[in-house]
């Protein structure tokens, strides 16, 4: 237990460092090949809070925890290409605060007419696949939730969150997120996807999750872009330079 406790006081120490860099689950390795489909939680705290004042968060503000932070900023340089145990930076950190944001206050905001069950079920799904594919493959994914911690829950709920909020950007902000069949049969004669040079029978389901996690990120940024000036995040402590 004391070492649990070092392990989570260290994390702590990294979110709020003065340059916000993290050198997450270097310790926490070990645990990986004994836990990789169902992580044991690591204990948690509050790193940050962020209110707006349009959906009546001021005198309650949500709050941000470290573990889920971390996973998300793990993701977040996953998609570039880096390892699940790769040292987490400022960007990662950054991005995955801001998407955390924008996600969470997407999901708030009504929907007309509102999501059915069965509707969030299934593009949830969607988000799960397009995740691997943004990642680099269910396996890295997996990898870095033994690293941090999260459990299948805990990436259920962050799956459904991504789900409503592409439901609203895609109903009342952005256009159609998931690509037809005739687009991308255009992208694949075009040569700019990964999946150029496998036959189209074979790249449409792949390049359709590739395409849908890409122009997600594409609207959630440019949502977050919009918002930012209606939004206040506020990190626990006081690190120079904080993402937000």
């Amino acid at each position: 237990m004391g070492a649990r406790r070092a392990r989570s006081a260290a994390v702590a120490a990294g979110l709020v460092a003065a340059s916000l860099a993290l050198t997450i689950g270097g310790s926490a390795r070990a645990d990986q090949a004994a836990s990789a489909t169902q992580p044991v939680p690591k204990l948690d705290h509050v790193v940050a809070r962020w209110w707006s004042a349009e959906l009546g968060d001021v005198r309650r503000p949500q709050l941000v925890f470290a573990r889920q932070l971390a996973f998300q900023a793990r993701l977040e340089a996953m998609a570039q290409g880096e390892a699940p145990d790769s040292a987490i930076g400022d960007r990662h950190l950054r991005a995955a605060l801001h998407r955390h944001v924008t996600e969470s206050m997407l999901e708030r905001l009504p929907l007309e007419p509102p999501a059915q069950p069965v509707e969030v079920a299934r593009r949830a799904e969607q988000a799960r696949q397009a995740l691997f594919a943004r990642v680099g493959s269910e396996e890295r994914l997996l990898a870095a939730r033994a690293l941090e911690g999260i459990s299948r829950d805990e990436l259920d709920a962050l799956l459904r969150r991504t789900a409503r909020a592409s439901l609203y950007l895609e109903r009342m902000v952005a256009p159609q997120l998931v690509p037809t069949d005739l687009e991308l049969a255009e992208l694949h004669a075009s040569g700019a996807t990964p999946f150029s040079d496998t036959p189209i029978a074979s790249a449409m389901e792949p390049m359709r999750r590739w395409v849908l996690g890409q122009r997600l990120a594409e609207a959630l940024d440019a949502f977050f872009q919009r918002a930012r000036t209606r939004i206040t995040i506020r990190w626990t402590a006081r690190p120079v330079g904080r993402a937000g």
